[in-house]
């Protein structure tokens, strides 16, 4: 991810890559190497030294606190990569440390920015299907065993925080929360179907109770070979419905594989509208083979934060933004291993546990 980043940032016109920090310093300086930018020992030094007004957080999930944590000390904004962290533990200390040193935080969900998910929200926020009362979120793809060896944190609690909950299902969950709003209960069910070789969970099933009154269902899984869609829908009081699949065809691994199929509106019967599909479908394809989707939308969220630097307005996706990610699938693995649903909203459990059911 962080190579998409740097290739974002290289398309900002007021933004330089000013350098580059990793926990293995051969790993920064081949980076630096290749973005032309500087490698540091030391992220203080980085961002005074730089006078840096950003610093983008690409490492693993239960790893995002120390550098965000170190960065905003130093005076540093920070946008970190999803999901904000593994825990809420995790969350609640950047977040805090974030408000006391008066930096902004902001978590990347760039598929917000696709054509056809900003379609879903004005179509909601503009009330054509009514109130929201039904929302659906299905991802269905694949990891193999390639996957999870390519780098030695996947696979494990400890090093990864999770599986498809915490890795592959935060852009999903993202955007079903900024279309629907405020959740009250979940009940939900991970397992693992067909990865032995790892620890976490591949699939997992939830209901969700949102304060709104609506009502929702998640399902996502890295058990479908070849991996198939990830898909958002909302159905709406006056019988209406929208949809966005977000990903579709082979699911995107970064560094690995490009997105297969453009992001289009799959579910449209707002009334006068049903025949916009065909066109839509026409716009959004011609955009996706005239750029590298991987960057563009990356591209657009990143200056949307520093929009937010320069003018001292909340970003669009916010620290509390990404926290209600995390919140959810942590209700998720709490609600498996206490087999009841559970209520919102949701404090860290007082001390670090395994998330494997008792």
């Amino acid at each position: 991810m962080a190579h998409l980043h740097a290739k974002a940032i290289q398309s900002i016109p007021n933004a330089r890559l000013a350098g580059v920090w990793n926990r293995t310093a051969a790993k920064a300086e081949d980076f630096a190497s290749l973005y032309n930018t500087k490698a540091w020992s030391d992220i203080s030094n980085m961002v005074k030294d730089n006078k840096s007004d950003l610093v983008i957080v690409c490492n693993a999930h239960p790893y995002h606190m120390q550098p965000a944590v170190e960065a905003a000390l130093a005076g540093a904004n920070v946008l970190v990569e999803k999901p904000l962290a593994s825990d809420l533990r995790d969350c609640d200390e950047i977040i805090s440390i974030c408000r006391a040193n008066h930096v902004k935080l902001g978590v990347i969900s760039q598929r917000r920015w696709y054509e056809p998910v900003k379609r879903v929200k004005h179509a909601i926020e503009q009330g054509k299907i009514g109130k929201p009362v039904l929302a659906v979120v299905t991802m269905l793809g694949w990891r193999d065993k390639a996957y999870y060896d390519s780098d030695p944190w996947r696979g494990s609690w400890k090093t990864e925080g999770g599986g498809v909950l915490v890795n592959q299902s935060p852009h999903q969950l993202d955007i079903l929360l900024w279309f629907i709003g405020e959740i009250d209960e979940v009940y939900g069910i991970w397992r693992n179907m067909n990865h032995p070789y790892i620890e976490v969970d591949d699939t997992a099933v939830a209901i969700v109770k949102f304060k709104s009154g609506a009502i929702g269902n998640i399902l996502v899984s890295n058990s479908q070979k070849p991996g198939l869609y990830g898909k958002v829908h909302v159905h709406g009081e006056n019988g209406a419905s929208v949809g966005v699949q977000t990903d579709g065809g082979a699911m995107f691994i970064a560094g690995r594989t490009g997105v297969a199929e453009p992001p289009v509106n799959d579910l449209w019967t707002i009334p006068g509208e049903e025949t916009f599909l065909n066109q839509w479908i026409k716009d959004d394809t011609e955009i996706f083979n005239n750029c590298d989707p991987t960057v563009r939308y990356m591209q657009y969220q990143i200056e949307d934060f520093l929009h937010s630097i320069g003018n001292d307005t909340e970003p669009a996706v916010t620290g509390d933004d990404g926290r209600r990610t995390v919140e959810l699938f942590s209700a998720i693995y709490r609600s498996t291993r206490d087999n009841l649903p559970v209520k919102f909203p949701l404090k860290p459990d007082p001390a670090p546990s395994s998330q494997t059911p008792n």
